[in-house]
């Protein structure tokens, strides 16, 4: 546990100073609490299911780390496996044999990733995947849908336009039109877009690319048949499928979500989060022909210097190992029982509300409906789930800062850290419900 301070640290005053010098004092725009108002908690040490803040103050997390903190944050054997891997040096340059165990532990569980190409960060996995899938077909349009988050490059930043199934428009600042233009916007759920924009552009389109479960407006499970439907379709008009796992890869089950859902098989499959166990890896896998296609044996180029970085592996390694049936009975355990215990002390408070899950990710939405789209995750009360945050936080729970995010718990949460959180779910479910 950290050590309590001599003194305590001002944290609205660390903010100040943070903005000082990185914009918007933070490192990634949803740590600064902007959807939540107030002042970011700044972290100091984390272990278990708790992180520790700059003046010690212990929370039960979930958020860990966004998904990678499977078993806990600090497991003892990870943090062996990245010592034992940091006295051999930090990075080499050059071919390891921890990249060969990482990538045939990958593909044991994930079939489909014949190969596997290491990159550093899951923004990187899925630029790859786009840049490998027009390659591979030499056409120029993508289809992505609206709401789901693959990273930050500029083609995947294109915003919907004002149709169910519209060219993109720049998401972001610095953004062009030139590189949104190739990128088609489709609602989420709806496979009659999907089948207009293929009859419409067909043979222009290169791939679809799709989280296996849209986790970044919250979670929002597929229809049945939709992930189906997606294969089917590219099939038909020579398109690739890229399932991005990039969250859900390794964390919902053994196998990810392509594991539980059986059906189909994608051509391409992103990783990040809990593949690399809390260090910065990332990888995309697919067929074999495809990903022969990359550089230095075909024509697609990607390079970088750290990717495969010898102690994000040695992380990796250890978390496959370990992450075995036990790990996910009990992660699923736990937040099942979780997802009751929210939904009873809301129900309790009167609030609207929806419990959603994937296997043992959840999200809680602010509204009386389901949602199946990003247009329904928008229609909820925003600021009612900033009030339940701050209350929560108050109580010593950190939840993600923003309506628009999956939760995460971890082998490391037992009795103990649920009955935290039970305890401080009524109040924070009071405080929603009042306007």
């Amino acid at each position: 546990m950290a050590a309590m301070n001599d003194h305590t640290i001002d944290m609205d005053r660390l903010f100040a100073r943070a903005k000082g010098v990185i914009p918007g004092g933070v490192s990634s725009p949803v740590r600064a609490f902007g959807s939540v108002g107030g002042t970011p908690v700044f972290v100091a040490e984390a272990k278990g299911a708790h992180v520790f803040d700059v003046n010690g103050r212990d929370y039960v997390d979930l958020v860990c780390s966004w998904g990678p903190a499977l078993l806990g944050h600090a497991h003892p054997q990870v943090v062996e496996a990245v010592q034992r891997a940091a006295a051999k040096g930090l990075s080499f340059g050059a071919p390891t044999s921890a990249e060969v165990e990482l990538a045939e532990l990958i593909r044991s569980r994930v079939p489909v990733a014949e190969q596997v190409r290491f990159v550093s960060t899951g923004t990187e996995a899925t630029m790859t995947a786009l840049r490998l899938a027009r390659g591979a077909t030499g056409r120029d349009k993508i289809v992505k849908f609206a709401g789901l988050y693959h990273g930050h490059s500029d083609a995947l930043l294109a915003a919907a336009g004002s149709g169910l199934a519209t060219q993109g428009l720049p998401g972001s600042a610095g953004v062009t039109r030139a590189a949104a233009g190739d990128t088609i916007v489709v609602d989420y759920n709806d496979v009659d877009a999907l089948e207009r924009v293929f009859a419409e552009a067909g043979d222009e389109i290169a791939c679809v690319i799709v989280e296996a479960v849209p986790c970044n407006m919250g979670v929002v499970p597929p229809a049945d048949g939709f992930n189906a439907a997606i294969r089917r379709i590219t099939e038909q008009h020579g398109a690739l499928m890229i399932v991005d796992e990039v969250l859900t890869g390794f964390r919902v089950g053994p196998g990810g979500w392509l594991g539980i859902e059986q059906g189909y098989t994608p051509d391409l499959v992103t990783f990040g989060k809990v593949v690399g166990g809390g260090m910065p890896l990332a990888a995309l896998g697919g067929r074999a022909e495809i990903m022969q296609l990359l550089a230095p044996v075909g024509p697609v180029y990607q390079a970088g210097t750290l990717s495969g970085n010898p102690l994000a592996t040695a992380a990796g390694i250890a978390t496959l190992q370990l992450a075995d049936a036990d790990v996910y009975a009990h992660v699923d355990r736990i937040s099942a029982e979780l997802q009751g215990l929210v939904d009873d002390a809301l129900t309790s408070a009167g609030v609207p509300h929806v419990v959603q899950h994937a296997s043992n990710l959840f999200s809680v939405f602010f509204r009386d409906e389901p949602v199946r789209n990003y247009a329904d995750a928008q229609a909820q009360d925003t600021a009612a789930f900033g009030r339940f945050f701050h209350s929560m936080l108050a109580q010593g729970v950190a939840l993600p800062p923003s309506a628009f995010e999956a939760w995460f718990v971890s082998l490391a949460h037992d009795d103990h850290a649920v009955s935290r959180i039970a305890d401080a779910l009524p109040a924070a479910a009071r405080a929603a419900a009042t306007k």
